[in-house]
């Protein structure tokens, strides 16, 4: 009797745990978050930072320029489905770069753009010029869709 009481004890266990995983499949170690942001603006339009995981997207509420304050809200699953393909896009070759800034952001008030990739806890952060012409190539389509993404969630 004590064996199979333990037996069922340790399924038990082993069930709630999976079930466990199976819930935090994404959660605050794996996401992506992608901004604007212009200095010499004035409104709420200035700097604007969204956060995607593998089922939601959330809001900055902070629009904090220096990217270092971010308190987000979660938006609605509407405009989650507008952005979830954004990943797709994400630049691999991003992630082997020691560099954290590409060009000039924001240096000729043309803005930039904040990117933060996090992978089971591996935090990198990027600011990326909204000039083309000072950045690497590989950067572009991601750039376009990021700013692309922005502007669907504006509206």
């Amino acid at each position: 009797m004590k064996k199979i009481i333990l037996v069922l004890s340790v399924i038990g266990i082993l069930f709630s745990c999976s079930s466990d995983l199976n819930e935090t499949d994404i959660n605050e170690q794996n996401y992506l978050v992608f901004g604007h942001f212009y200095g010499m603006c004035g409104g709420e339009d200035c700097v604007e930072t969204f956060k995607i995981t593998n089922s939601s997207l959330y809001e900055d509420t902070i629009d904090d320029y220096s990217g270092l304050n971010m308190e987000f809200i979660q938006l609605n699953d509407n405009k989650f489905e507008q952005t979830k393909d954004l990943i797709n896009f994400f630049p691999n070759q991003l992630m082997n770069q020691d560099e954290t800034f590409f060009g000039c952001p924001d240096c000729t008030d043309g803005g930039g753009l904040f990117i933060q990739y996090s992978e089971n806890g591996n935090v990198k952060s990027w600011r990326i010029d909204q000039d083309k012409n000072n950045v690497p190539e590989y950067l572009h389509e991601f750039m376009d869709k990021v700013n692309e993404k922005i502007a669907l969630l504006k509206d």
